[in-house]
């Protein structure tokens, strides 16, 4: 799946998950999304060519290195007699259920530990990310957003109350993204480390007339231009404000 649909599917899920863990204002409902939207491109850290491990030059490609080499000697130890003859080090640890846990629970960690200043770190990662997907278009809309926010609310108590919560967002973000690469044609392993079928690194996929290419046709005219509508229509008040701008004015009586 291609960066910008990852992104688009974690803000539609960050969206729709915001009201349910408590992000009640459009301030936290946007900085729950777009940390979801962000972190549903990080799995692909473990690819030296991603955008994501070229994000911040040296210190995302340390990352990958790390994440790679660390995937490649879990695969080599705990691979089942069924499993591929690759070295593992690609879609294997970074895009398992077991990851995203641990990631989400170590950024609710963090967030707990740091207070607001840890918040704003991982919301302006997850955005750089975003944007790096995207396009730098989404740093001009997120600089707005910064300036708006801070006119119209205490930002920092804002972001502190999402301490905690920021680390679900996480996890549905690295979520978002297997669930993505599971629909493809190479499919996903995030079962691990389950054994399935003499597999300890199943890849999860459904069947063939379901799955699609990457980059590709239903990729490109269909997913992409349903969850842009969905981005958009699953912004807090979005939906009443465009169903109050197109319906017909009540004529009252004598008026």
């Amino acid at each position: 799946m291609m960066g910008s649909t990852h992104a688009l599917t974690g803000w539609c899920a960050g969206l729709a998950l915001a009201p349910a863990i408590g992000a009640g204002s459009v301030h936290q409902a946007l900085a729950f999304a777009a940390t979801t939207a962000g972190f549903a491109l990080l799995p692909d850290l473990d690819h030296p060519h991603a955008r994501a491990s070229k994000l911040l030059g040296p210190i995302t490609g340390l990352v990958c290195w790390l994440l790679r080499h660390t995937s490649a000697a879990l695969y080599k130890v705990t691979k089942g007699p069924r499993d591929e003859r690759g070295r593992g080090s690609h879609r294997h640890l970074s895009h398992t259920l077991l990851f995203a846990i641990g990631l989400g629970a170590a950024t609710t960690y963090g967030t707990r530990a740091g207070g607001w200043y840890v918040v704003a770190g991982v919301v302006l990662f997850a955005l750089l990310l975003a944007a790096d997907a995207l396009g730098d278009w989404l740093l001009l809309v997120a600089g707005g957003g910064v300036v708006w926010w801070a006119l119209t609310a205490s930002a920092a108590a804002e972001l502190s109350q999402l301490t905690g919560w920021l680390g679900i967002a996480v996890a549905v973000g690295c979520f978002v993204h297997c669930l993505g690469d599971a629909l493809t044609e190479s499919g996903c392993p995030f079962l691990f480390p389950v054994p399935i079928a003499g597999e300890t690194w199943y890849e999860l996929r459904p069947p063939s007339f379901l799955r699609f290419r990457t980059g590709k046709g239903v990729e490109k005219f269909l997913v992409v231009p349903v969850f842009t509508v969905l981005a958009v229509l699953l912004v807090p008040g979005a939906w009443p404000g465009l169903v109050g701008l197109f319906a017909e004015p009540t004529v009252t009586a004598g008026g």
